[in-house]
């Protein structure tokens, strides 16, 4: 049996899918001709309370356009040190947005209104401007932890007293809201920007959509095609998302229950010192100072678990569609028995 916790973007998409796929209505996006995409577009700004949605290959492109359509030249972003704006997409805010980061030593990937505030640069002609705060929610590398909305508050209300712009990296933000139960236009309102991503938990197989008010995304459609981001007829993958959306958000509270069944495992475990907190779908953990992650990832695939060493002796494991009950018992029963 082969279990693939490697990550939750491993997902291929159902036959239903699939078929949704095949029938989608397509023209040239370009030239906002591709009525599916412009549908799902539409529906996802709508869902969040914005204006308008722009359609993109990934995650990683609709948080690099944010980025360069709020900060440029001589200006930072601020950010938890986890971010993936920072850890993960090589450097982009420099390569692509010629803007400065400034790091924010969070917990588990979130920070705080004081730690804000205490970031913030003065107006010297030395430092980088302030300008853009960006949280992730869930964090990644924090392990799938999340901030509740009057968390988010507070930190909204420093950066409106420092005009600072307000940008939130959604990519598994459904998986939050299935725990939380709260409305997307509740966390739509809260920022100026806004990226989810549809080839995660949701189960397609391409494509995020940044979401704004109708300048911004306009701003950001340039942007785009400077990327090469332009897809043409987009709609056969822009329905594969609409076919998420109808279908894969309630089932991801799934993946966050498995995902909580995994770290009580881990947490029992002799080789293991410590579990991050399990709030959605993601299990980071540590090893004990006498193991190493390579070990463990290397043991764990012997015997067909697939998952990830994150550095720093820890190791990631990751739910999604794609595990079945017979899959998750497997999982638990190989964890509770391993050695290293």
């Amino acid at each position: 049996m082969l279990v693939n916790l490697l990550s939750d973007t491993v997902t291929k998409p159902t036959k239903a899918m699939l078929e949704a796929m095949m029938q989608a209505d397509v023209g040239d996006d370009v030239f906002r001709g591709d009525p599916t995409v412009n549908h799902l577009q539409e529906r996802v700004a709508s869902m969040f309370g914005h204006q308008a949605a722009l359609f993109c290959p990934s995650g990683t492109m609709t948080n690099q356009i944010a980025l360069q359509i709020h900060t440029g030249d001589l200006e930072e972003v601020i950010c938890d040190k986890d971010s993936h704006i920072f850890q993960y997409e090589t450097g982009g805010y420099a390569h692509n947005g010629r803007s400065a980061i400034h790091l924010i030593d969070g917990a588990y990937g979130k920070i705080t209104a004081s730690q804000l505030q205490k970031a913030i640069r003065p107006g010297h002609d030395w430092l980088p401007q302030s300008t853009l705060v960006s949280l992730e929610n869930s964090c990644n590398k924090g392990g799938g932890s999340f901030y509740t909305l009057e968390e988010v508050d507070v930190i909204k209300q420093v950066c409106e007293v420092n005009n600072l712009k307000f940008h939130l990296d959604g990519a598994r933000l459904f998986n939050v809201l299935v725990e939380t139960g709260d409305d997307p236009r509740d966390w739509g309102q809260r920022f100026d920007t806004l990226s989810i991503c549809l080839s995660k938990g949701l189960g397609a197989p391409v494509g995020s959509l940044l979401i704004g008010d109708e300048k911004l995304i306009d701003k950001a459609r340039r942007y785009r095609k400077v990327m090469g981001g332009g897809m043409r007829q987009a709609g056969i993958l822009a329905a594969a998302g609409v076919y998420a959306l109808d279908h894969h958000i309630d089932r991801l509270k799934v993946d966050n229950d498995r995902a909580k069944s995994i770290g009580q495992v881990l947490n029992k475990c002799s080789f293991i010192k410590h579990v991050n907190p399990v709030h959605t779908n993601i299990v980071i953990a540590e090893l004990v100072d006498t193991s190493n992650a390579d070990d463990l990832v290397s043991k764990l695939e012997s015997v067909g678990i697939m998952s990830a060493a994150l550095g720093g002796n820890t190791i990631r494991l990751v739910t999604h569609l794609d595990i079945n009950d017979e899959m998750m018992d497997y999982t638990l029963k190989t964890l509770s028995s391993l050695t290293l």
